[in-house]
């Protein structure tokens, strides 16, 4: 008999059949048909295909191809509920038990197996399963009965995957088309990572495409790659990039033009006619408005147009934003900017280098800061100082921001009357952050630079440039610096309330010019203590030069009239010095001697009369 012929150990048929079941799935489909006790298998790709031998209930042989091989537990269950269904037909045919259940992961990779846009490599002994199965065909329709999740869940978590599964399809897809243009893969990946309402729009466009009659019958993988080849976006994207965009540009304006792709190259060849070039095209055209790419040419041109007439120059075009304001708007605005004295060239250089500026509102923003500085005493000229050194400082909300640097100022002794100037002179004093930048610049000068409590609101009042400064590369180095120069902390406390920009000097500026005082000069220490801004004077524009001429006419001046004058002043102080000492020396020379004290406290009276002369003997 047949089923006396031996069989091989490791590939027998049991009553429970295993199929293998496999993570990766081959390119061709798979059906199961199971009728009774009969086993039919529809194409099953396997490496290996032998006969079958036919076996009744008494071990009688079957004949049909034999699989060899074992399978996993979950394919086994899988064909048990199959062979289940077919034993609860009725007699009639009909099937009672209904569509048989599946579990979740299951449905979830057959629903991927149908939207992949590429088959996996087959190996042997692998399975594919048909989309067009009924057992895929029941894990889209949710008509299983068995399911513990409410069938509406389960679809619409179902239709979120699938809509995932095709975006994915289409960004491989939008990939392909790149590297076919010779774009690299880094490149592509970073791109289309930047692109993301583009692909849902080709992918929109592609399902739409179905309706047409010339594809009705494509699949969508080549509807989109018609799509993709038709928007002509693979060579804009190349023209683009050699017109010196980056990819973060090139996906902005993509995405900006809502598949209107031809407004881009439109636009940037208009930006050219302006002369805007290299890389300011990018600039421009990722700093305009959303609505200027639906803008017309002829629009455009008469706001140019108008920008030209108020100071802005063509070679600052590229830094301008385009479309974010209507010519209404911005003759309010520049109309209001040229009340503060501003001439063209000036509101010019705003509109094109401060563009954050023009977008603000000039009833939310400008009248209420406008206002408070003229409480504050800042005049029409302090503004215009504002505007041109720190435009920024329109755009900081007033409540939040002004209000309470104002307030710390009045809190650390700064006069009222002297707030309004100290803001006119520092206004990036208004952009900084009042607990991470001024206060901790106060706290070190009150501990660390020897200032005392009632002369801190002085040193900001004379010097708010101290809080723009480094804490740790500036003002530390700097107070280390003249402590190691032998003057203690209290009396450098003296000397930055005299005169509070000694701490912004940089230490090489410093070093040879006490070098130069103490070696050539030969001048105490307690002198520049005295006068300690002698380090704001160049060395060899006006120390040099004016110690070389007291040397020359044998005079001494202390440093603060020799510095502290102008070259006018400095040349008369000079010749009247040299004329006392003149007048001393004739006296001195050709009076006789007398031993009368008269004689003697007179040359001492016309000696004391010279405070500012030092005879040098010779």
């Amino acid at each position: 008999m047949l089923a006396s012929q031996p069989q091989p150990q490791s590939h027998h048929l049991s009553p429970t059949f295993h199929l293998h079941h496999c993570r990766r799935f081959p390119p061709r489909p798979a059906i199961l048909h199971i009728r009774s006790r009969r086993l039919h298998l529809s194409p099953i790709s396997s490496s290996l295909h032998r006969t079958l031998p036919d076996q009744d209930n008494d071990g009688a042989s079957i004949t049909e191809n034999n699989i060899l091989r074992t399978h996993n537990s979950r394919s086994t269950a899988l064909l048990l509920r199959h062979l289940s269904a077919q034993d609860q037909e009725d007699p009639h045919g009909q099937n009672i038990q209904g569509n048989l259940p599946l579990l979740k992961q299951d449905r979830e990779k057959l629903l991927e197996i149908s939207l992949r846009s590429k088959r996996t490599p087959q190996f042997p002994g692998s399975i594919y399963v048909d989309s067009s199965s009924p057992l895929a065909q029941s894990a889209f329709t949710g008509e299983n009965s068995n399911l513990d999740q409410d069938e509406d869940d389960v679809d619409d978590e179902m239709l979120v995957q699938a809509l995932e599964i095709r975006r994915k399809v289409t960004a491989e897809i939008f990939k392909e088309a790149m590297r076919k243009g010779k774009f690299g893969i880094t490149y592509c990946e970073n791109l289309v990572s930047r692109i993301p309402e583009f692909i849902d729009y080709v992918m929109i466009k592609a399902v739409a495409m179905k309706k047409l009659t010339e594809f009705s019958r494509s699949s969508y993988n080549v509807r989109a790659r018609v799509f993709i080849d038709e928007s002509e976006v693979v060579p804009l994207i190349r023209w683009l990039k050699h017109n010196s965009l980056s990819y973060p540009q090139i996906g902005k304006l993509i995405c900006a033009s809502r598949g209107n792709l031809y407004s881009i190259r439109g636009l940037a060849e208009w930006l050219k006619s302006i002369h805007v070039k290299g890389r300011f095209i990018g600039v421009a055209l990722t700093r305009a408005g959303g609505n200027v790419l639906e803008r017309s040419l002829q629009e455009l041109d008469e706001i140019v147009e108008y920008l030209e007439s108020n100071g802005v120059r063509r070679d600052w075009m590229g830094y301008l934003v385009l479309g974010y304001l209507s010519m209404e708007e911005m003759n309010q605005k520049v109309a209001y900017l040229k009340d503060f004295g501003l001439n063209n060239e000036d509101v010019g250089r705003l509109l094109a280098f401060k563009p954050q500026l023009m977008a603000c509102s000039i009833e939310d923003r400008w009248r209420p800061l406008v206002k408070y500085f003229y409480y504050l005493g800042i005049s029409r000229d302090g503004m215009r100082r504002i505007l041109t050194m720190k435009p920024m400082v329109f755009c900081v909300d007033l409540e939040n921001t002004i209000v309470p640097k104002v307030q710390f100022l009045r809190d650390i002794g700064v006069q009222e009357d002297a707030i309004g100037s100290v803001l006119a002179r520092f206004p990036a004093l208004l952009t900084y952050s009042l607990y991470k930048k001024i206060r901790p610049v106060v706290i070190f000068l009150l501990t660390k630079a020897g200032v005392s409590q009632q002369d801190i609101g002085k040193v900001i009042a004379l010097g708010p440039e101290l809080l723009g400064c480094s804490i740790a590369n500036k003002l530390d180095r700097n107070v280390k610096y003249f402590l190691s120069l032998g003057i203690t902390l209290p009396v450098l406390g003296r000397m930055i309330s005299d005169f509070p920009m000694l701490l912004r000097y940089n230490v090489d500026v410093l070093r040879p010019k006490y070098r130069y005082l103490r070696r050539t000069m030969i001048r105490p220490l307690q002198d520049l203590i005295e006068f300690p801004r002698f380090f704001s004077y160049s060395l060899e524009e006006r120390i040099i030069p004016r110690h070389k001429i007291m040397v020359e006419n044998r005079i001494n001046f202390k440093l603060r009239y020799m510095l502290a004058s102008t070259d006018e002043e400095f040349d008369m102080r000079v010749k009247e010095a040299v004329e006392r000492r003149r007048r001393f020396e004739f006296g001195v020379t050709y009076e006789p001697p007398s031993d009368s004290q008269n004689d003697d406290s007179t040359k001492t009276s016309s000696f004391s009369q010279m405070p500012d002369i030092a005879v040098e003997s010779t």
